[in-house]
């Protein structure tokens, strides 16, 4: 059972490592510790449930206490651009729903023009990325329901 802990603990200290707030840390943590917790609840005593909330707990809190000089494991999967070719040939950066002050801009204009992107937080939610997609569909440009800033600039434009 010891080993167990420890290794449930091991797990959630690194998995804590993603994110540089502390709220993307415990995210990443609870996520990460859930996924290792559940592996070791796979092959110790502890169900797969029982591994796994106990995994997400210990990442989560883990996730929370740490901050970024303790230990950096980078930014998480979901806050990361990523850059691919559009259709014009030329690099386009595909920005998560990181800046929050750049996804109000593009919820404003879209409710200006009659989309529906749910409230204007900042926050890149379902709704949001529904209404992009539709407003990029309806435009004749890539979908990729991505908050942009070509995309804040053609809405603004």
């Amino acid at each position: 059972m010891i080993r167990t802990v420890s290794v449930l603990v091991a797990v959630g200290v690194l998995a804590a490592g993603c994110g540089n707030t502390a709220e993307d840390r415990g995210i990443s943590g609870a996520g990460l510790g859930a996924a290792g917790g559940a592996i070791v609840g796979a092959v110790t005593g502890l169900s797969v449930l029982n591994g796994a909330l106990i995994g997400a707990a210990v990442g989560g809190i883990t996730g929370v206490l740490t901050d970024k000089d303790s230990i950096d494991l980078g930014e998480p999967v979901w806050k990361r651009g990523t850059s691919r070719q559009g259709a014009g040939g030329s690099a386009q950066s595909s920005y998560a729903s990181s800046d929050s002050g750049l996804v109000r801009r593009i919820q404003s204009a879209l409710a200006e023009r009659g989309y529906d992107p749910g409230p204007v937080d900042g926050r890149s939610g379902p709704r949001t990325r529904a209404a992009i997609a539709a407003y990029q569909r309806d435009h004749g440009l890539l979908v990729d329901s991505s908050p942009t800033p070509e995309l804040a600039k053609h809405l603004e434009s």
